[in-house]
């Protein structure tokens, strides 16, 4: 599997060294997040709003005008659909605006559209959007495990594992049914249409 990490532009999270092979993608500001750490970028995509400093030698850079349709995030999507790549991860797009929040959930959504696995995380929430299929989920100690629907219905959706399992139920856009299961074990999850956002958030000691 051919994965593309992205750098968003979000709040800034500790990013970790990404495991060998992952192809990584620094937008805007996300570059100086990369660059806190030490990580050089395999590309550098973006309308460079929110980072006017130097740019490495070396390291190829796709410039786009700040008048524009999509955002970096999303344009980085788009590149990493159009040149094959099978998952993407966002990292530091989450906090900040509400607004950039949203829109990097849709986006995630866009990249599964295309078939991709999609994701993002920070030092307390994971985002996985899921399509059709079976998922398995590994126990996280002290998070919660919260789904919820991105399309009109999440349809035949079963999920083991988990304090509250369903067999066969069918989730519906807007409702709050999904919200705050917890872990037993790992969790294995299925369902046959729609589009399934699953969230794990860090509780509170």
């Amino acid at each position: 599997m051919r994965r593309c990490v992205i750098i968003a532009g979000g709040e800034y999270s500790p990013i970790g060294q990404p495991p060998a092979g992952d192809f990584i993608l620094a937008c805007d500001r996300g570059f100086g997040y990369a660059r806190r750490e030490g990580i050089v970028p395999d590309l550098i995509l973006g309308d460079f709003d929110s980072w006017r400093g130097e740019l490495p030698a070396g390291v190829p850079v796709l410039r786009y005008p700040a008048e524009k349709d999509d955002t970096d995030t999303m344009l980085a999507v788009r590149w990493a659909g159009e040149n094959g790549f099978d998952a993407v991860r966002l990292l530091c797009a989450f906090g900040g605006r509400l607004d950039h929040l949203l829109s990097n959930v849709q986006t995630l959504q866009y990249a599964a559209t295309l078939g991709m696995d999609a994701e993002a995380e920070d030092e307390n929430t994971l985002l996985r959007v899921l399509r059709p299929g079976a998922h398995r989920v590994a126990y996280r100690a002290g998070y919660s495990l919260s789904l919820l629907a991105l399309t009109d219905t999440v349809e035949a959706l079963t999920v083991r594992g988990a304090k509250y399992e369903t067999a066969g139920v069918t989730l519906r856009r807007p409702t709050t049914l999904g919200q705050s299961n917890a872990f037993v074990t790992d969790v294995e999850l299925s369902f046959t249409r729609g589009v399934l956002a699953l969230i794990c958030c860090r509780l509170e000691d």
